[in-house]
């Protein structure tokens, strides 16, 4: 139970995807602008990575593993992703399409979002087993989402702030997430400095 809670801590905080690994910057600065459709991507990332990690385990274990084709864990997993993508899509479409029309473009990106891919590799590379890639998985999706709130909470007030002319709008977001990376590596290394 620790080591799933330290899992969970490290990849939520320590380990952010966006912010310390910067994965999935593609959604990060493009819908981080409202803070309306932060939630809806957030919680579709969390169900995508979630998801994925607890299926890209079975396949890898199950098919890849036995068949010696592991060099192909890549592929398949794009694949498994751009499936469930897709089950999203057409869930937010015919359900809340509201919230289907705010993501715009940005969910179909999640099937090239790294951070998904990246979780699913992750889980492989570090040897985890189901439970734990499914907890690396959903913290992976927490991660996101608080980097998004972040973000978006940020871009709210630098909407309203007097920003240089050559600053305003990307500019100025990959400046604030800079400066976001920065304090969740001081945290970091803050927390590193407590356990020593």
């Amino acid at each position: 139970m620790g080591e799933l809670i330290a899992i969970s801590i490290g990849t939520i905080f320590i380990n952010n995807f966006v912010l310390s690994q910067f994965l999935g910057l593609c959604p990060f600065i493009g819908v981080s602008k409202k803070l309306d459709s932060v939630l809806g991507m957030g919680l579709a990332v969390i169900f995508v990575m979630t998801l994925a990690s607890m299926v890209t385990y079975f396949i890898y274990t199950y098919m890849l593993v036995p068949l010696h084709i592991e060099f192909l864990e890549t592929i398949a997993f794009i694949l498994i992703i751009a499936a469930l993508v897709q089950l999203v899509e057409i869930f937010l479409k015919k359900n809340i399409p509201v919230l289907y029309n705010a993501l715009g473009i940005y969910l179909p990106l999640i099937t090239t979002n790294c951070a998904v891919l990246g979780v699913a590799v992750l889980n492989v590379d570090r040897g985890y087993n189901f439970i734990q890639s499914t907890v690396h998985g959903f913290s992976g999706g927490v991660s996101f989402l608080l980097a998004l709130f972040l973000m978006s909470t940020i871009r709210e007030k630098l909407d309203l702030a007097d920003v240089p002319k050559p600053f305003k709008g990307v500019p100025i977001a990959f400046i604030s997430a800079g400066l976001m990376a920065l304090a969740f590596l001081a945290a970091d290394k803050g927390i590193l400095d407590l356990f020593r």
